[in-house]
């Protein structure tokens, strides 16, 4: 299965409004979820948050079509090829192979809202090169210590767990010059403040 990238133009409108492309990046234990969470409440620009396609198995507290899109392989091959995702790939080697579909992306621009991903560098550059114009943002601890330290707290992975975040989190801090944003989660509601600052920063300039 390979990724299947398309040249599209992100002015163009798919709904109510140009698609506007949002994405945010950083390392296992650099906070990403919770400030995700945050600013699909907080932001004064409504954000849509993307809802990953999954070809692993659904868990049983969740719920198809609000967590995961949970696809058999076939159907996950089956859109790739056809284009339908922005972005996939298999995650740690697993077996099981995550993505964007497309069609999130025009559902946030028919709902009047920005495409709010969450997703690893790989995924980022894939998106970067089909949307030059999206905001993107990389995530960082303000320093390695802080970032081991926060996924030893967690008391929920193995140490060779941890050693191959660490190793992850080294790659990916190569790719941070490529974002247009760099955030340093050292203080949670700073950190909030300083992406909708940049969210409301682009609104302004998009409404000029």
């Amino acid at each position: 299965m390979t990724d299947h990238l398309a040249t599209v133009d992100a002015s163009i409108p798919y709904g109510k409004r140009p698609l506007q492309v949002v994405v945010l990046s950083g390392p296992s234990g650099s906070g990403k979820s919770t400030i995700v969470n945050r600013l699909v409440v907080e932001s004064p620009v409504k954000l849509i948050k993307m809802i990953s396609a999954t070809t692993r198995p659904i868990r049983t507290n969740e719920t198809d079509g609000e967590d995961y899109y949970f696809l058999t392989n076939e159907e996950f091959q089956r859109k790739s090829e056809d284009g339908g995702f922005v972005e996939c790939e298999e995650v740690h080697s697993s077996g099981f192979w995550y993505g964007t579909l497309r069609s999130e992306l025009h559902r946030a621009s028919d709902e009047g809202g920005w495409a709010f991903l969450e997703i690893d560098v790989k995924g980022a550059l894939s998106v970067m090169e089909q949307y030059p114009d999206a905001i993107t943002i990389f995530l960082k601890t303000p320093s390695e210590d802080v970032f081991e330290n926060r996924l030893r707290t967690r008391g929920t992975e193995s140490e060779e767990v941890i050693q191959r975040r660490l190793r992850t989190a080294r790659e990916e801090l190569n790719f941070a010059d490529r974002y247009r944003y760099q955030v340093c989660n050292d203080d949670l509601d700073r950190a909030v403040e300083e992406i909708i600052e940049v969210l409301v920063s682009r609104e302004a300039e998009s409404n000029a």
